[in-house]
């Protein structure tokens, strides 16, 4: 179930991708069938030894295309293992709404993504999510739950305020919010509850046989009650001096050389 949508964020075979807060991996594995060369991220360490199998076994079975490469590795979002502009493209999918310093988290994105590089970032939506936390508070309010629910326009703002120009918005997942309405309402850790066990029953359905008619009502719905909201962006390239800017710039330049070396003369 991929909350990013590929035909609006296209990727390149060879394009060096970065899951950030990869989970379970679904993004990272979807890049990897489409030629990238993969680095999943995420501070579970039990996710990442299950993500990395995932990628044995693609490799094994023959789901990814000659010169794809995938590494799967632990690490902090806040504090990322990679040089300056490393990567073409950065995904961070359902994990903002976690962290407490978010304008980092987009900070260290900016600075390991190339200019003209592309990022998509997916968060829980405001109402849905609104919704849960006014149902139950044991939704939220649980070790590495979520801290904050962001409306669009503010998560916009902070991609801005990053360096990053957006490009593209949707929203994604409506059948899912009524199923985590059911949740919070009968009990987040109570998976018995009929209405809870039937929904859960037409979403397997729905993720393994993709019929026409749940595609077409989640499309319908997904401007109305979409789970997710998610933002796509570039990083802009540095913009260029103009020639009599560079000329200018050379000029001083020259003058410094020539004061210092004038400098080191008078002093022999």
């Amino acid at each position: 179930m991929l909350t990013v949508d590929f035909s609006r964020f296209p990727l390149a075979p060879g394009d060096r991708v970065l899951d950030l807060g990869c989970g379970a991996g679904r993004h990272a594995f979807e890049c990897y069938r489409r030629g990238a060369q993969v680095v999943a991220l995420d501070q579970n360490a039990e996710e990442i030894r299950e993500v990395a199998k995932w990628f044995a076994a693609m490799k094994e079975a023959g789901e990814a295309p000659e010169g794809a490469t995938a590494t799967a590795m632990e690490g902090d979002a806040l504090a990322l293992p990679f040089p300056d502009e490393s990567f073409d493209v950065v995904i961070i999918s359902e994990v903002m709404e976690h962290i407490p310093d978010d304008k980092g988290v987009l900070a260290e994105m900016v600075r390991v993504l190339k200019p003209g590089g592309r990022i998509a970032i997916t968060v829980p939506r405001y109402g849905p999510e609104k919704v849960c936390w006014t149902l139950s508070d044991a939704y939220h309010e649980v070790e590495g739950g979520h801290i904050r629910i962001y409306r669009a326009d503010e998560l916009l703002t902070k991609i801005r305020e990053a360096g990053l120009k957006p490009y593209g918005t949707h929203h994604a997942h409506a059948l899912h919010s009524p199923y985590w309405w059911l949740k919070c309402a009968f009990g987040v850790d109570n998976d018995k509850a009929l209405p809870v066990r039937a929904y859960h029953k037409l979403l397997v359905w729905d993720i393994m046989k993709k019929p026409l008619a749940t595609r077409v009502a989640e499309q319908a719905l997904n401007p109305l009650i979409g789970k997710s909201f998610v933002a796509y962006a570039t990083k802009p390239h540095l913009p260029r001096l103009s020639e009599q800017a560079e000329k200018t710039e050379q000029a001083e330049q020259a003058e410094k050389i020539k004061k210092t070396e004038k400098t080191g003369a008078d002093a022999k």
